[in-house]
């Protein structure tokens, strides 16, 4: 359910506003402390961004002529590890700080003050992270196995274990007050099947982050011994077994696809319906499978570990799994096209990146049931094919997801609209550089190269540099964003309270909303996705008729 859209008869009252400063502080506002995770992960992404650019200058030839091989390793671990934990991760925690009280009709969230505190613990180990250049970053990618994580540059190395272990920290600790929010602080009125999706996506994602992260801190924290203490958790010349940390490390990191992906899922579930104007299809089929792919992400990990002497009956399971969570995946994919089958399509930018999302990750998954596949997998283990089925599902899903979010909500964030024109280049751009870059790598892999490397063989350069021209088609793409996001902050189209029309319960309050996030209590009237319907008597009821409804029925 909803809220009616009604027009205020007595004159607003007067409501404190936000100043800039306010955005530099410890403030428990969860509107502030979404777009703090909005605007810093966005700022890590910059760093994570430059490094893909030095990596595919340097693989744009065969020779490592461009950056010393330890700097490519350097970078190419920052990459990873910056894009994951510093971009994505915290840009889905914004959105959910920002969105989930004001889409429940509450004023906050369930605990600001350790709502703050686990926005603050994500900035300080980021820069932490970066910082670890002065003693020599960490070398051994972004999944550090050992043994090769415990023989290059042991302070690089024990600095990532402490930006994970902060950052870690910060989501249990966010998920902790989603689920809280979520489950306890919805309006009276509406029950657990009137949330909007998203509120369903961030429940599942809520429920991985609780389960999976400690076993990553676990891992880590042995490795640590191992580094500084000498221990042989993982280290083979002491008696220790690196496949156990492998076990540790995918246990949480393969859910961690879904923690990136989840609350993108629930983002494309908002924005279809309102730009085609139609009711989302199989709304409870979409919740649901949210909270089967919440379960089925916990028993799949080993999928990434067929190559490391797993036992063949074993493989037999972890292919099998990770085969049956296409289903719910699926479901909603045909949910989302069911909901854009005969609308009145609205092809403004965030409509374009989420119909981008649909194709890009549609790619994704389909060599995703590849590479569960046994025999396929060991053939392409550790080679290009991987990277490009990573960054179709990660890139073509998440990040685009993440760009349809950031235009749909931007007016209710700023109260200014973004301008289109420079919104549909960004769009052509990273679409564009998007499938340049990463189809290539996908041929490259089945012909064999393997990723991670900077020196190859002579007959993969041609689609090498196809990747590196589409990889600065996506770098060039960032400026016309990022031109559009500051500019429209001062001189965007004001926006108004509804610029899309939309029914769920955020844009019933003003843009940007007031401190308390509604100047009246909420009352649902329709459903979250009820386009279409004719709702136009409840629309016309004068407020003091709708208060007096709702007096009575509490009486």
């Amino acid at each position: 359910m909803t809220t009616a859209e009604v027009t205020k008869t007595q004159p607003t009252p007067h409501h404190k506003e936000r100043k800039l400063i306010d955005y530099f502080t410890f403030n428990t506002d969860h509107k502030v402390i979404g777009i703090q995770y909005l605007v810093v992960s966005f700022i890590f992404a910059a760093f994570g961004g430059s490094f893909a650019e030095v990596l595919r200058t340097e693989l744009a030839t065969p020779n490592p002529d461009f950056v010393a091989p330890d700097l490519y390793n350097q970078f190419l671990t920052m990459h990873g590890t910056v894009m994951i934990f510093l971009w994505i991760v915290p840009a889905g925690a914004g959105f959910a700080n920002y969105l989930i009280p004001l889409m429940i009709g509450a004023e906050d969230m369930a605990f600001p003050r350790l709502n703050a505190v686990a926005f603050w613990m994500f900035p300080i180990g980021g820069i932490l992270l970066l910082m670890s250049f002065a003693v020599g970053a960490p070398q051994a990618g972004w999944t550090s196995y050992p043994p090769l994580s415990l023989m290059t540059g042991k302070w690089g190395q024990e600095i990532w274990i402490l930006s994970l272990l902060g950052g870690g920290t910060s989501s249990i600790l966010g998920a902790i007050n989603f689920l809280t929010t979520i489950l306890k602080m919805r309006m009276p009125d509406m029950d657990i099947h009137s949330m909007p999706l998203f509120c369903w996506a961030m429940l599942a994602t809520s429920t991985l982050i609780l389960l999976s992260t400690p076993v990553l801190a676990a891992a880590l924290i042995l490795l640590s011994f191992d580094l500084l203490a000498g221990t042989h958790f993982f280290n083979p010349t002491g008696g220790g077994d690196p496949v156990v940390y492998q076990h540790l490390f995918w246990f949480y990191s393969h859910p961690a696809v879904y923690i990136m992906i989840l609350p993108f899922f629930g983002i494309i579930s908002e924005v279809l319906p309102v730009h085609a104007r139609k009711p989302i299809f199989g709304y409870r089929a979409i919740a649901y499978s949210s909270l089967a792919i919440c379960f089925l992400g916990l028993i799949v990990w080993a999928h990434h570990m067929f190559t490391s002497g797993t036992p063949g009956w074993l493989r037999m399971f972890f292919m099998a799994a990770t085969m049956l969570i296409a289903v719910p995946t699926g479901v909603k994919v045909f949910s989302w096209c069911a909901t854009i089958w005969g609308g009145k399509l609205s092809l403004n930018s965030s409509m374009l990146f989420a119909i981008g999302f649909l194709s890009s990750f549609l790619i994704g998954g389909i060599t995703g049931i590849m590479v569960a596949s046994v025999p396929f997998d060991i053939h392409v283990h550790d080679t290009y094919f991987v990277v490009g089925h990573f960054h179709y599902v990660l890139f073509g899903g998440s990040v685009l997801g993440l760009f349809a979010g950031i235009y749909h909500w931007y007016p209710k964030m700023t109260g200014r609209m973004m301008n289109e024109t420079l919104g549909r280049i960004h769009f052509i751009l990273t679409f564009v550089g998007l499938n340049l870059t990463f189809m290539p790598m996908h041929e490259l892999g089945l012909m064999g190269m393997n990723r991670r490397v900077a020196l190859y063989d002579p007959q993969f350069q041609g689609l090498n540099q196809l990747s590196t021209i589409g990889a600065y088609m996506m770098g060039i793409a960032a400026l016309p964003f990022a031109l559009n996001f500051i500019m429209s902050v001062f001189n965007g189209e004001k926006a108004g309270r509804n610029p899309w029309r939309a029914l769920t319960l955020e844009w019933q309050t003003s843009s940007p909303p007031i401190i308390e996030n509604f100047e009246e209590a909420p009352i649902l009237w329709a459903k979250p996705y009820d386009y279409g319907i004719d709702t136009e008597e409840l629309q016309e009821a004068s407020v003091s008729e709708l208060l007096a409804e709702v007096s009575a029925e509490s009486k």
